[in-house]
Formats: C-alpha cells, sequence, structure tokens
C-alpha cells in the first residue's frame, strides 16, 4: 500500500536515509508501506519454506535470505526511480550480486507471501518488475487458499505459469535442481513438540 507523497519520485538515497523505524519498498521510486508487520500465519509459512531451502542449500554456494533483505533491481545509485524490494525470501546463486546493504540484482529465486494489502502488488507490480529485471522464478503463495503459483521463464525470457500446487503436494524447485518442497511441512500444523 502507498504511503502519502512528499515528493514525485524517491530516490535511492531517500530510501537509504528513512528512519530505522521505518519499513517501506521503492517500486519505480514510489514508496510503499511495509506496515503493520506480516501476521503470524504468514510468519509460519515463511520460516517453514526458508528452513526447507536452508536445509538443502547448506554447504552449497547459493544462499537464501528472508526479509527484511533488500534487492535492489536497478544497479545505480543515482537512479531517480529505483526498485527495491524486500521479498519474503530470495535465493541467489550469484555472490558478486551481494553487497553489505542486501543484494543488486536478480536473485535466482523470489517468494512473496501475499497478505491482503499486498495481492495486487504481488500479483502485478512485483511480477512485472521480477520479469523484467530476470528473476528466474517466482512463486506466489496464497496462505488462506494453502496453494502456490509458480512462474518460471520460457524460451522468450518471458514468465509462464508453471503449475499450481496445494498443501499436500511436494514441489520441484526449478532453479535448484534436487530440491523437493512439501507442502503439508509449509502449510500444516505441528504435530509434535
Amino acid at each position: 500500500m502507498g504511503i502519502p507523497k512528499e515528493k514525485e519520485k524517491y530516490s535511492y538515497k531517500d530510501y537509504m536515509s528513512r528512519p530505522e523505524n521505518e519499513r517501506w519498498e521503492l517500486i519505480n521510486g514510489e514508496v510503499y508501506s511495509m506496515s503493520p508487520a506480516p501476521n503470524r500465519i504468514h510468519q509460519k509459512i515463511s520460516g517453514n519454506l526458508f528452513y526447507q531451502i536452508y536445509d538443502y542449500l547448506y554447504g552449497k554456494s547459493c544462499e537464501v535470505y528472508e526479509a527484511p533483505f533488500d534487492v535492489k533491481l536497478t544497479p545505480d545509485e543515482e537512479d531517480q526511480s529505483p526498485t527495491i524490494l524486500q521479498p519474503d525470501i530470495i535465493v541467489c546463486c550469484d555472490n558478486n550480486k551481494f553487497t553489505d546493504q542486501g543484494l543488486t540484482g536478480a536473485p535466482d529465486l523470489i517468494i512473496e507471501i501475499v497478505s491482503p494489502s499486498t495481492g495486487m502488488i504481488d500479483r502485478k507490480l512485483k511480477y512485472d518488475l521480477y520479469e523484467k529485471y530476470g528473476v528466474k522464478e517466482y512463486w506466489i503463495v496464497e496462505p488462506v487458499e494453502k496453494v502456490i503459483e509458480i512462474f518460471s521463464r520460457n524460451e522468450k525470457g518471458l514468465f509462464d505459469k508453471r503449475e499450481v500446487y496445494g498443501e499436500k503436494d511436494i514441489v520441484k524447485v526449478n532453479t535448484l535442481p534436487g530440491l523437493e518442497i512439501d507442502l503439508q511441512r509449509v502449510f500444516g500444523e505441528r504435530t509434535g513438540r
């Protein structure tokens, strides 16, 4: 959701000088607030996905991060219409893209978990940006319906809707051959302590 405009377009410098207690993203120089914090179900799903990916990547060269973690899709710090996002989960296999502030460039995999206030942003604005800047695989997770939509690049470099998976499915991760995500472990309730 957008926040009140003080400027026509915000810059990378504006983003880096924002108050510490404010979380926002820049999409083409426009500010989108990330408050309030995600709800418990969102965080549970994020953690369950993160740990399955983290376990698989342990000892490998790719890295996984979860929000808040800055992904700056536009490379120029002087860019007057930058795009700096905080996806729920990212995986990047190119260590040259990591900076002290986060990541500059497209990660290999981005996962966004939809909330009522972010549905249109995740499905339209971010989808278009991730496709434009070269993200290889994009997942949209619907917590209420307990489904994941996966978009992967086709031979033309555009996203194709690959598949929709439900809570009892096992998902093969296109960009990480050999990794399979058990969605029962993502959406299900823990049975033990």
